[in-house]
């Protein structure tokens, strides 16, 4: 990472006691500017021997005394990288959650951020938009209005424009969306409406009815999809230093308030 490259990004979205929360953050890496906000899905490497997994963003704050930046995620791991590794009884497609969320530090969130994942090849690869809906999207509207439908649903209706705006100047709008973890309900519903538009035209996936049904728009065409439908208790992970457990108290208020409802699985 590159000194003090890291920025808020987009106005502030709370405030509770010392902590001020916020959508987006911007750092810059290996020369490279990108922008992760609540909701993205992303690959990380805790420690340089660990396994590849998905990290959910779930809650950003800065604590206004120690001026620190900190992340609130959800980890979650291909099967054959759990204690029990991977049986008959997991799915092509799972991933499995670590029990607890970890918070760290943005500037060591950054560090655990894999930058190259073209070697990820688990998941199902969602349908792809064809170049002619893509180019609609973008003289008709529907592009915004597919992202403000995904702010309803996914953010409890937050408003990230302000977000989607400087995403859209770094050419990188759907890098959040290179992997999805949903839940096997989720899950179901997409595979069930893939099915149900296997001989239709991919045009439909951006229809708002079939959104509401588990339809999922793919405005990029690498998008691998998982589910989750366990946790398990990892037995290294909290004796990693970047691990930040003196400020648990502020994800675990939010979990229980629910002040944040839509955001990940709080």
């Amino acid at each position: 990472m590159e000194p003090n490259s890291l920025k808020w990004v987009g106005s502030s979205c709370g405030l509770h006691g010392p902590y001020i929360f916020y959508k987006a953050f911007k750092f810059n890496r290996d020369g490279k500017a990108r922008i992760l906000s609540l909701g993205d899905f992303f690959f990380v490497r805790c420690k340089p021997e660990d396994p590849i997994c998905i990290a959910e963003l779930q809650l950003l704050w800065e604590e206004r005394t120690s001026k620190q930046l900190l992340s609130s995620s959800k980890l979650y791991f291909l099967p054959e990288d759990t204690p029990q590794g991977r049986t008959v009884t997991h799915g092509e497609h799972e991933v499995i959650a670590v029990s607890e969320k970890v918070i760290v530090r943005l500037e060591d969130l950054v560090k655990w951020t894999v930058p190259d994942f073209s070697g990820w090849a688990h998941g199902l690869k969602a349908e792809p938009l064809k170049p002619s809906v893509l180019r609609e999207l973008g003289t008709n509207g529907r592009r915004e209005a597919l992202h403000r439908y995904r702010e309803s649903t996914l953010t409890s209706g937050l408003n990230f424009k302000d977000v989607q705006r400087e995403r859209a100047q770094l050419g990188q709008e759907e890098d959040g969306r290179k992997v999805l973890v949903l839940s096997y309900p989720q899950y179901c519903r997409y595979r069930s409406v893939l099915a149900r538009l296997s001989q239709q035209p991919s045009s439909l996936l951006i229809d708002h009815t079939v959104l509401a049904l588990g339809g999922i728009a793919a405005l990029g065409g690498n998008t691998r999809i998982l589910y989750c439908r366990d946790t398990f208790e990892h037995p290294t992970l909290l004796q990693n230093e970047s691990i930040c457990d003196e400020f648990g108290e502020c994800s675990s208020y939010f979990t229980h308030q629910s002040l944040f409802r839509g955001f990940g699985k709080y």
